[in-house]
């Protein structure tokens, strides 16, 4: 396949994101769905992340994309089209064995709160990592407002190293300004960021790629962990304060039984930094013990204490996990109210 060839796949991949971000764009927060635009728009139109936007730039635009969005609202999924064969839009394994022989990634699949996420990207790496297939994608030719960093389809991992980036040049970029975050300090201190901050975020970008598919290989393992209710469950009760604390709960599970014991096993010093330096919101809020067991290790280097609390983070948060689902097995679509109240009173 030439680069030429690509072109008309990369058409209807983006129409397909395009129908996406019509249909559940509105579902992000206005703060949120701002940011995220204006990253969209720095991607659409090619711009390094030291070029400074304005609004003069970006708000025709925004109008622009919005207008769109409305005439494609109700819009029907595209098959996606290679040569002679037609491929429903989420058969991404058949789509990427003719793909990835040439160099390109596909991924179309249900990703936060069942939204469709579609990309369309160059292929840096494939490999197997025990029995998961792992594709690192690099320069993304077709995409969403979503773009999450990384995401799991069955045993398949998807690590989005431009979305990743982008991610982490927005935590950066918040320390660089604030300079008030004490994990982020300590991770920084591990590169010479004003010196050439734009290399430097490559090399973040890089050495953090290892903490995204750990924790992608957590939300596996945590899912093997969770009843079979779980998903339905969130579907139940989305956007609601419970939501965000049982999906905070499945990443406490996921760092607990891969991320963390993996990253302290190898002392990856600045891995941990990172990730306690984003450790905020309502994750800290529900596990205090560990942030507090994290700065205790910044003094001591005493790892087998912040091992324990991470092992009682994992043993905690499945009974939880499985409280949880039988709250909601009894209340329903009435089960919010509960789960909040359970939690709030299980904070650890």
């Amino acid at each position: 396949m030439t680069e030429f060839l690509i072109e008309p796949i990369k058409s209807s991949v983006q129409s397909n994101c395009h129908i996406a971000d019509a249909r559940h764009a509105d579902e992000f927060s206005l703060c949120i769905y701002l940011l995220k635009m204006r990253e969209y728009y720095r991607w659409e139109k090619q711009l390094s992340f030291s070029d400074v936007l304005s609004k003069e730039q970006v708000g025709p635009w925004l109008t622009e994309k919005e207008t769109l969005w409305e005439q494609l609202e109700a819009a029907e999924y595209q098959d996606v089209v290679i040569g002679k064969n037609k491929f429903h839009q989420f058969d991404t394994e058949s789509i990427n064995k003719l793909l990835v022989p040439q160099g390109y990634v596909y991924s179309g699949g249900l990703g936060y709160q069942c939204r469709p996420v579609f990309f369309l990207a160059r292929l840096l790496k494939h490999y197997q990592y025990s029995h998961y297939q792992v594709y690192i994608a690099d320069t993304e030719l077709a995409r969403d407002l979503a773009a999450p960093p990384a995401y799991t389809l069955g045993n398949t991992i998807f690590i989005r190293r431009e979305s990743l980036k982008r991610f982490i040049w927005e935590k950066v970029e918040e320390w660089n300004w604030r300079q008030q975050n004490s994990a982020l300090n300590r991770a920084m201190k591990h590169y010479d960021y004003h010196s050439n901050p734009l290399h430097v975020l490559e090399q973040i970008t890089d050495n953090e790629i290892e903490s995204v598919l750990l924790h992608e290989i957590g939300e596996l393992k945590a899912n093997d962990l969770l009843d079979d209710a779980w998903n339905e469950m969130l579907t139940i009760i989305p956007r609601s304060q419970a939501e965000m604390m049982a999906r905070a709960i499945r990443d406490h599970i996921a760092d607990g039984v891969s991320t963390l014991p993996v990253l302290l096993e190898k002392q990856r010093e600045d891995s941990i930094h990172f990730y306690f330096g984003n450790f905020q919101s309502i994750r800290q809020k529900l596990f205090p013990k560990l942030y507090s067991a994290y700065t205790q290790w910044v003094t001591d280097k005493q790892v087998d204490k912040l091992f324990a609390t991470v092992e009682k983070g994992v043993s905690h948060w499945s009974h939880i996990a499985d409280d949880i689902v039988n709250i909601y097995k009894q209340y329903g679509d009435q089960s919010a109210h509960y789960i909040e109240q359970h939690v709030e009173a299980n904070i650890l």
